[in-house]
C-alpha cells in the first residue's frame, strides 16, 4: 500500500483528467460560438491548454460570445431583495455576492474562513468581501458562523436587514481520499457541511419564505455527485443528496412561491486550484457561474427543480432518462435471473426513451407493469418468441376506421346552465343571464356545450377496447381538442353521437389517437369534435407521424393581443364543472392527484378551454352563439383551481386567435388555440324577416356607418344598449339595435344580444318625424307615440346621436 501522498497525487490526477474531459466537451460548444481562426487555434493544440497563460485569454473570449444573449437582455435588478451567501469568502460564493449586490440586493456574506480541509476559521475572507461590496456602494454584511449554526446565520439576515428572499449554499470543503482509505471522520464532515450544512441553513430560512409567498434556493452539487469521481466517494455522495433535497424543496415550495435549482458548476477557486493547472483556473472563472444563479434566483424566472451544469460560459439543464424497459414477470409463473437476462437488451434500450418528471409518474409506470404483469399467461421460456420493441400492441392498419356504438345524451336546461356556471359564468354579469336563466327569452346554449355530449360517448371503457387499439386508459391525456357547430344548440332535448377512429400516429413516445364525435339532433348534423388523446408509453409501433386528417393549431400573432381578460376561477371549480359528466377523480380526489404527480386535483382542461371561448365570444361576438363556427385548442399545462386564467386574443378576419397563462406562474396553459366566426356574409338572418319600404332603415344604417368612425368615444360618453321596435300599419315590423355599450359600439338590425337598457316602440312614420324634429319627444311620449322601457333617463342621450348621426 502506498503513502498517502501517493494515494492524493493519485487522487489528483484522475480529478484533473475527469476535469479535462469535461473541459473537451465544453471546448467544442464553444467553438462553434467562437471564429474560426480562434476555434483552430484551440483544437490544434490541447496541450498548450493546460500549461499556457494565453488559454485563459481565449476562453475569456470565448465566453463573451456565450454572454451576449445575456447583454442584449433588459436589466435584472435585485433592488429590495436580500440575499445570503454561504462559503462567500472566495471563489464562487463571492462572485455570487459581488452580482447580486452590484444588481441592488442586501447581501449577507458568510464565511467561516477556514482552509478547504476544513481546519480553522477567520474572520477575514467574509470582511475582504464585505468591504468590496460597500466600497462600490452596496449594502452588506457579514457573518463567520459554521453552516451547521443555520439559525444563527439566517438570524444574521433578519437582524441586518429584516428578512431572507434569496438563499444560495455554496460552503463546501475537500477530503478527498481513494475509497479504501475514507475514515469515519472524512465521511462524516463532508456531510455535516455539505449536506447537513445546507439542510440547516434552509430549515431556517424557509418558513419566513413561506410567509412572505416568494422565496429562492440554489444547491451547489457536481459533477462528482452525478456521475461519480475517483477519490470522491464521500463528496460525491452529499452533492448527489443535495439534488434529490432540492428536488422535494421544489415541490413543497411551490405553492408559496418558493423555487429551488442545482447547479453543478466548473470554476477555478480553493477546492479546485489543488487538481487544476493556474491557466484553468484562471480560464475557468467565477464570474461565468454567477449569471446562471443570478437568473435563477430573480422573480422572473419560474424554473424550479432544474439541475444545471455550467462553467467557462457554457450551461446545460440535465434531466433524467429512462427506457421503456419490459416486464420480465408473468402470471402463474416465477420470475428467474434467466429471463431478465433474456431481456436485458430491451431492459437496457434507450430508444424512445422517456423522461419521467415525478415520482407520481413513477407509480403509474410500475401499476402498469403489474396489471401487464397480472394479465400475462405466457411460458416462462419466451426465447422461442419475439417481444414486441413498444409496451403497446397497436394494429392502426386494424383500428383505423373502427366505430365506437352510437351514444344518446338527453339533457334538459339543467344541464347548460350547471356547464355555463362550471366554465366561470355568475348572474354577477348581466350578459350571462342569457346561459343562466331558463326563463330568459334569449336562453341558450355556449357553443362548447357541444363537445359534453360528444364526450359522452367516449368516456366510457368502449374506446379503449377497441380491436387492436390495447392502450392504458390510466395514461390517456387529452392533448387537442377542435369543435365545429353546424347550428346553434337545442336548449333541451336528446343527441346522438357516433364516434370514429379517423386515425392514430405514433410518436415515438407515445400513441396519438385522432377521434372524431359526430353529433346529431334527430337527423340534423348538429357539430363535429376531434378528440385529440395522448397514450403514453404508446409508441414505437411503426404508424406515420402525421395525417391530414388532424386538425391543426395555429401560432398566435408575433404582435401584442388585441384583447386580455383576467378571470379568477374558484376553489371548487374543478368541483363544479365535474357535474358537467367527466367525473375523473383526478379534479378532485388529493390522494389520486398526488398518485398523478400533482400537489393538489387539478382543472380539468375542456373548464379552461370554456374560459377562452366565452373570453373570445363575447369580445369579438358580443355573446351571439349564431356567430360561432369553429375552436381549436391544444393543452399546454395545467391549471390548478383558484388560479386567475389570462386569456389574451389577437383578431385576424374571422379567426380569433387565442392563449390562455396562468397569471399567477405566467404558465401558457393553453396554446396554438383559435375561434373562428361565421362570415357576415353567411350570417344567419334575424328573428324578425326585415320589412321592405320602411324610411327608418336608412336612418338606422346611416347611424351604423357613422358610428363606425368614431365608436370609442361615443361608448364612453353614453355606455348604454338601445333597442327600437318599429311597428307598420300598427303591427310589429323591425327591431334595431344600437350598442354604444360594447366594443367599438354597434348598429345592427334584430334584438339585443343580451339586455337592452331601455327598449323604444314607435311606429316607421312617427319616427322619422322624430328623427327630422317635427315630434317632440316629450309630446310623443305622452301622447302615446313612444313608447319606453328601462332606463328612461338614458333617452335624453339619444337626442345627440339623432342630431349628429342620423342626417341623411
Amino acid at each position: 500500500m502506498g503513502s498517502e501522498a501517493d494515494d492524493s497525487k493519485e487522487v489528483a490526477t484522475d480529478v484533473f483528467n475527469s476535469k479535462s474531459l469535461a473541459i473537451q466537451a465544453q471546448k467544442k460548444i464553444l467553438c462553434k460560438m467562437a471564429s474560426k481562426s480562434i476555434a483552430t487555434a484551440l483544437i490544434d493544440d490541447t496541450s498548450r491548454f493546460h500549461t499556457e497563460l494565453s488559454s485563459a485569454e481565449l476562453f475569456e473570449r470565448l465566453s463573451d460570445f456565450a454572454l451576449i444573449g445575456h447583454r442584449m437582455s433588459s436589466p435584472l435588478r435585485f433592488d429590495g431583495r436580500v440575499v445570503l451567501v454561504t462559503g462567500a469568502g472566495g471563489g464562487l460564493g463571492r462572485a455570487y455576492a459581488l452580482a447580486f449586490a452590484e444588481r441592488g440586493a442586501s447581501v449577507v456574506v458568510n464565511d467561516l474562513g477556514g482552509d478547504i480541509k476544513g481546519h480553522g476559521r477567520s474572520s477575514s475572507a467574509a470582511d475582504k468581501v464585505v468591504q468590496e461590496i460597500r466600497a462600490k456602494g452596496g449594502k452588506a454584511v457579514a457573518n463567520y458562523d459554521s453552516v451547521e449554526a443555520g439559525e444563527k446565520i439566517v438570524q444574521a439576515a433578519l437582524d441586518a436587514f429584516g428578512k431572507i428572499d434569496i438563499l444560495i449554499n455554496n460552503a463546501g470543503i475537500l477530503r478527498d481520499r481513494s475509497f479504501s482509505r475514507i475514515s469515519d471522520e472524512d465521511w462524516d464532515i463532508i456531510h455535516k457541511v455539505h449536506l447537513r450544512g445546507s439542510f440547516l441553513v434552509t430549515r431556517a430560512a424557509w418558513n419566513h419564505m413561506k410567509n412572505q409567498k416568494f422565496g429562492r434556493i440554489i444547491m451547489t452539487s457536481s459533477d462528482a455527485g452525478i456521475f461519480g469521481n475517483f477519490g470522491q466517494a464521500n463528496y460525491s455522495a452529499a452533492k448527489l443528496g443535495l439534488l434529490g433535497l432540492a428536488n422535494t424543496l421544489a415541490i413543497e415550495g411551490k405553492k408559496y412561491n418558493i423555487h429551488c435549482n442545482t447547479i453543478a458548476p466548473t470554476a477555478g477557486s480553493r477546492l479546485t486550484q489543488t487538481v487544476m493547472p493556474p491557466a484553468m483556473v484562471e480560464a475557468f472563472k467565477p464570474e461565468y457561474v454567477a449569471p446562471l444563479v443570478l437568473w435563477l434566483c430573480h422573480e422572473r424566472c419560474q424554473e424550479t427543480s432544474g439541475l444545471f451544469e455550467v462553467g467557462a460560459g457554457w450551461i446545460g439543464k440535465l434531466r433524467w432518462e429512462r427506457s421503456l424497459g419490459a416486464v420480465v414477470r408473468q402470471k402463474n409463473h416465477p420470475m428467474s435471473p434467466e429471463i431478465v437476462e433474456h431481456n436485458w437488451e430491451k431492459i437496457c434500450n434507450f430508444d424512445n426513451a422517456q423522461k419521467p418528471q415525478n415520482i407520481g409518474e413513477v407509480l403509474v409506470m410500475l401499476n402498469d407493469a403489474l396489471n401487464q404483469a397480472e394479465s400475462q399467461n405466457v411460458s416462462p421460456n419466451p426465447i422461442s418468441h419475439s417481444v414486441p420493441t413498444s409496451s403497446s400492441n397497436i394494429n392502426f392498419t386494424k383500428c383505423i376506421g373502427q366505430k365506437l356504438p352510437e351514444f344518446a345524451y338527453e339533457y334538459t336546461h339543467l344541464q347548460p346552465i350547471l356547464y355555463a356556471l362550471g366554465v366561470g359564468m355568475s348572474s354577477r354579469d348581466p350578459d350571462h343571464l342569457k346561459f343562466l336563466f331558463e326563463g330568459s327569452e334569449e336562453f341558450c346554449c355556449l357553443p362548447t356545450f357541444a363537445i359534453i355530449s360528444a364526450q359522452s360517448s367516449m368516456l366510457g371503457e368502449d374506446v379503449y377496447s377497441i380491436p387492436g387499439l390495447n392502450i392504458d386508459i390510466t395514461r390517456a391525456l387529452h392533448g387537442e381538442h377542435y369543435l365545429e357547430l353546424y347550428k346553434p344548440l337545442p336548449t333541451s332535448g336528446k343527441l346522438t353521437s357516433q364516434a370514429t377512429v379517423a386515425d392514430i400516429l405514433d410518436k415515438g413516445s407515445g400513441a396519438l389517437i385522432l377521434l372524431d364525435v359526430h353529433t346529431y339532433h334527430g337527423k340534423d348534423l348538429l357539430c363535429y369534435n376531434q378528440f385529440s388523446i395522448f397514450a403514453v408509453g404508446a409508441g414505437g409501433f411503426g404508424g406515420k407521424r402525421s395525417s391530414e386528417k388532424a386538425k391543426m393549431t395555429e401560432e398566435a400573432p408575433k404582435r401584442p393581443p388585441d384583447v386580455v381578460v383576467t378571470d379568477a376561477t374558484t376553489a371548487d371549480q374543478a368541483a363544479l364543472y365535474r357535474l358537467s359528466g367527466d367525473w375523473n377523480p383526478l379534479h378532485i380526489d388529493p390522494g389520486f392527484a398526488a398518485i398523478g404527480g400533482f400537489q393538489k386535483p387539478i382543472l380539468h382542461g375542456l373548464c379552461t378551454l370554456g374560459f377562452a371561448a366565452r373570453h373570445a365570444l363575447k369580445h369579438f361576438a358580443n355573446n351571439d352563439v349564431s356567430k360561432f363556427k369553429a375552436l381549436k385548442v391544444r393543452f399546454a399545462k395545467p391549471v390548478f383551481p383558484g388560479q386567475t386564467l389570462q386569456t389574451e386574443m389577437w383578431k385576424e378576419g374571422n379567426r380569433i386567435h387565442i392563449q390562455t397563462k396562468v397569471k399567477e406562474t405566467g404558465d401558457a396553459a393553453v396554446v396554438g388555440a383559435y375561434m373562428d366566426l361565421v362570415s357576415s356574409s353567411m350570417q344567419p338572418s334575424a328573428k324578425e324577416p326585415k320589412a321592405i319600404g320602411l324610411q327608418s332603415d336608412l336612418i338606422f344604417e346611416e347611424i351604423g356607418r357613422r358610428i363606425k368612425e368614431d365608436g370609442n368615444e361615443l361608448v364612453k360618453k353614453v355606455n348604454a344598449v338601445f333597442q327600437w321596435n318599429i311597428n307598420k300599419n300598427n303591427k310589429p315590423a323591425v327591431q334595431w339595435t344600437i350598442d354604444l355599450k360594447n366594443g367599438s359600439g354597434e348598429v345592427y338590425q334584430g334584438p339585443t344580444r343580451g339586455k337592452a337598457d331601455t327598449i323604444f316602440t314607435m311606429s316607421d312614420e312617427d319616427f322619422m318625424n322624430l328623427v327630422l324634429g317635427k315630434i317632440n319627444p316629450q309630446k310623443a311620449f305622452l301622447s302615446g307615440k313612444l313608447k319606453v322601457k328601462g332606463n328612461i333617463t338614458l333617452s335624453q342621450k339619444l337626442g345627440t346621436i339623432f342630431q349628429k348621426y342620423a342626417k341623411l
